[in-house]
């Protein structure tokens, strides 16, 4: 028998959770619920539908390094898009403050990001 359960997969911590919830409701389609020291994204349709998002404040918030053994970030994101997407989808993440850590050199399947926090996430081919 469970002793509990699980609301949200996504917390992340960052020094502007308003800010980074935007962001992310962009790119994702998403509501932004809340303000001040925990702000969620919301979805209503899509497959993200009933899921949240959420980014909490986190003072002397440190972002992670890609790659480093020193600072690593635990874990990355990854969203998915069509092969023939992926050039718009990079353009569109960078417009709303996203920067490029890696390209795929026509060679990989994946490009790695930041997003205005630091935190690392990947646009990946479907």
């Amino acid at each position: 028998m469970a002793i509990t359960t699980l609301r949200d997969v996504v917390v992340l911590d960052c020094p502007e959770p308003g800010r980074l919830a935007d962001f992310y409701a962009r790119m994702l389609g998403g509501k932004v619920e809340g303000e001040g020291r925990w702000v969620e994204v919301t979805f209503d349709s899509g497959s993200l539908k009933g899921r949240t998002f959420a980014f909490q404040e986190a003072r002397g918030y440190v972002p992670p390094q890609w790659p480093s053994a020193e600072r690593s970030q635990q874990f990355h994101l990854d969203f998915y898009v069509p092969r023939e997407e992926l050039d718009a989808a990079e353009r569109e993440a960078l417009d709303l403050g996203a920067e490029l850590l890696q390209g795929d050199g026509g060679e990989r399947d994946f490009r790695v990001y930041r997003d205005p926090a630091g935190h690392p996430f990947c646009l990946c081919v479907e």
